[in-house]
């Protein structure tokens, strides 16, 4: 009980100091997208999750990632990660008018270096913002609505992306950009609130940026 009643006092302060210190990285910092989405990542998000691990028992953090999650996520992951890139991709060619052409991409090795970053940067967001802070945001707050619960964390989640909006968008395609994340969030939290399994959060969200990725630029 003590350490559940230590871990609540430190929830806010600890989620309010990561968001600072990654401010701080984001605007003083410019490394290559390789090193933010690795170490800067696994820095400024993987260690506030270790710390708060330290002084909770953290039981149901970790069995989001429990080993026998791992088949059942990875299908759920590919199955709406599948959906959603072909949803967008028709989406895309309605708008742009294009023609389908076959394009090798899996025979690209820039793809697949792409794929691992974008693995990482999954990995890492989804440890810190739904692992972390969605399932705490659950436990803390018990007499919320499902919709409460991922409001919250899809706004954390959101906040924290503003930094890396504003350096590298034009000011006319912020708004979009930032409600863009919003739906994403509330689809990966509405997506953990049911299934609790970290491992298909990782994949869709691979899966998306990598859709994006190759559509947009974005």
């Amino acid at each position: 009980m003590r350490s559940q009643n230590k871990a609540t006092v430190v929830f806010f302060p600890l989620v309010i100091l990561t968001l600072v210190f990654w401010i701080l990285y984001r605007s003083l910092f410019s490394f290559p997208v390789w090193f933010d989405e690795t170490i800067g990542k696994a820095i400024f998000f993987g260690l506030p999750v270790w710390l708060y691990l330290n002084v909770s028992e953290g039981k149901s953090i970790l069995d989001s990632f429990a080993p026998y999650k791992l088949k059942t996520g990875l299908l759920l992951g590919i199955a709406v990660g599948g959906i959603f890139g072909f949803v967008f991709s028709i989406l895309s060619l309605v708008q742009s008018g294009a023609v389908v052409e076959a394009v090798p991409l899996f025979e690209s090795n820039l793809f697949w270096y792409e794929f691992l970053l974008a693995i990482f940067t999954a990995f890492w967001e989804t440890l810190l913002f739904f692992s972390l802070i969605l399932t705490v945001i659950i436990e803390k707050f018990k007499n919320w609505s499902m919709l409460n619960h991922v409001l919250l964390s899809s706004l954390i989640f959101l906040v924290f992306h503003i930094p890396n909006t504003l350096i590298r968008y034009d000011v006319s395609l912020i708004v979009p950009q930032l409600f863009t994340l919003l739906l994403f969030a509330l689809g990966q939290g509405f997506l953990f609130y049911t299934k609790r399994n970290a491992y298909a959060l990782v994949l869709s969200h691979a899966i998306w940026g990598m859709v994006l990725l190759v559509h947009t630029g974005f």
